[in-house]
């Protein structure tokens, strides 16, 4: 929906943009003020918004300024009749999506809106699936955009399910590289040997069963991106060759002498510490600044509470079938919101894809919950249960206590309790071993 907000101290200026846009079918809120324009967004949140800069009390500067920080991805048309060199330099670093000097026709702004929702159309649908607008949240993604405009290596580090991936895949669209192949590797999804054959390809008779040449993940992303997902638990052995590769853009298939080169960009993630594991002789210090060249954080779903509603009817309404809409009760609403998601995005979307398939009626509701899974892990994480989080408590144990009865609720099934807790099968595996939990060759395998 063009929806606009119209910002003039000149009420005749203010009626005059508002009949033309009417008269094109766009639904128009007007101010006269920067106060009332802002009291006005904040309701509605309009996609854009043409202002006049001089007003008295705040100015068109400061109404685009406060409602890019209260949403980013916000179009702005600044309108002035008393253009500078100055001002328009400053529009444009501040963030404006464009200048225009009155008195200025009405068929040459609604092309300049016309342009600048289609560019944020765009970038909205390569949002898809990236909801909420915590300020920890929405300063992620604004690094995120900044960063797609660069050809740098990006390296994210953020815990499991907090949605590397769909940033990833949203630099990718924001990029000068979005026509071109978005081609992802899982790390920890191989072992050496064949990680090496699908990074690189290999030749025809490189190995047992190579009958032909196939090319690897870097060749088949030539000119678009590479996503190394879980690039900390790249092997040792192959650490080398990776940083060759990012290094020299070029590297060799397995059983040919020839070299390949490559245009690409490439984007790491992790749920590791890696600066820790170089310091531990896990990772290669090379290959970690190589990597990191433009870092990136992701906030903890605990961190970004206020975002819980947003993300939970989002789910809900894309696993809902066809035609069958489906609400959140307040009372589910609030335990959602003092659960601390230690799985972050992918439990919250787990738990709301169980409970729109459970659902019997148009409304969710806190029996959605009620499953010994959920009691037992929104206990722990509650501090209700006497073995819970408490204050004094090391993070690591709270980790393991975790797991720990995740696994006892699930009656020792890992793929289900790595479903639970928005974790990878081999984050399981890792962790009963590392903590030291019942010998897990006893846990069944799903």
């Amino acid at each position: 929906m063009n929806r606009v907000l119209i910002v003039d101290d000149d009420h005749g200026m203010r009626a005059a943009l508002e009949a033309r846009f009417l008269r094109r079918g766009w639904p128009v809120e007007t101010a006269a003020s920067a106060r009332e324009a802002l009291n006005k967004f904040r309701r509605g949140m309009h996609p854009l918004i043409v202002t006049d800069i001089r007003m008295p009390g705040d100015d068109g500067f400061a109404v685009m300024r406060e409602a890019r920080l209260l949403a980013p991805h916000t179009a702005v048309i600044l309108l002035t009749a008393f253009a500078s060199v100055p001002d328009a330099v400053a529009a444009m670093k501040d963030g404006a999506s464009d200048y225009l000097v009155k008195p200025v026709s009405f068929e040459q702004l609604e092309q300049a809106a016309e342009r600048i929702l289609a560019r944020a159309r765009a970038q909205a649908d390569a949002m898809n699936g990236l909801c909420g607008h915590a300020p920890a949240w929405l300063q992620s993604l604004e690094r995120a955009r900044h960063a797609a405009a660069s050809s740098a290596d990006i390296l994210i580090e953020a815990e499991s399910g907090t949605g590397k991936e769909l940033v990833a895949r949203l630099i990718h669209r924001l990029s000068p590289r979005r026509d071109h192949p978005f081609i992802a590797v899982n790390c920890s999804a191989f072992p050496e040997a064949l990680l090496e054959s699908e990074l690189f390809g290999h030749a025809k008779g490189a190995f047992t069963g190579a009958h032909m040449a196939k090319p690897g993940k870097f060749e088949l992303a030539h000119g678009g991106t590479l996503l190394l997902d879980e690039v900390g638990e790249m092997p040792l052995g192959l650490q080398p060759k990776l940083l060759r590769a990012l290094q020299e853009r070029e590297f060799d298939r397995l059983g040919d002498t020839r070299s390949v080169r490559v245009d690409l960009r490439v984007i790491a993630t992790t749920n590791c510490e890696l600066a820790r594991m170089v310091g531990e002789g896990r990772f290669r210090a090379d290959l970690y600044y190589r990597l990191n060249v433009i870092p990136l954080s992701l906030p903890p779903l605990r961190a970004r509470l206020e975002d819980v509603r947003e993300l939970a009817e989002h789910f809900v309404s894309l696993y809902s079938p066809p035609g069958r809409l489906l609400h959140l009760t307040p009372a589910l609403v609030e335990r959602l919101e003092t659960h601390s998601w230690p799985g972050n995005v992918r439990e919250l979307a787990n738990c709301m894809r169980r409970a729109v398939a459970l659902a019997t009626g148009p409304e969710i509701d806190v029996t959605a919950l009620e499953g010994a899974e959920w009691s037992a892990i929104a206990a722990m994480t509650s501090g209700t249960s006497p073995d819970g989080l408490r204050p004094g408590v090391s993070l690591g144990e709270m980790e393991r206590r975790l797991f720990a009865m995740t696994l006892e609720a699930t009656r020792g099934n890992r793929s289900h309790a790595a479903e639970m807790l928005g974790v990878s099968l081999r984050t399981v595996r890792n962790k009963i071993r590392s903590y030291g939990l019942p010998s897990w060759s006893s846990y069944v395998h799903d």
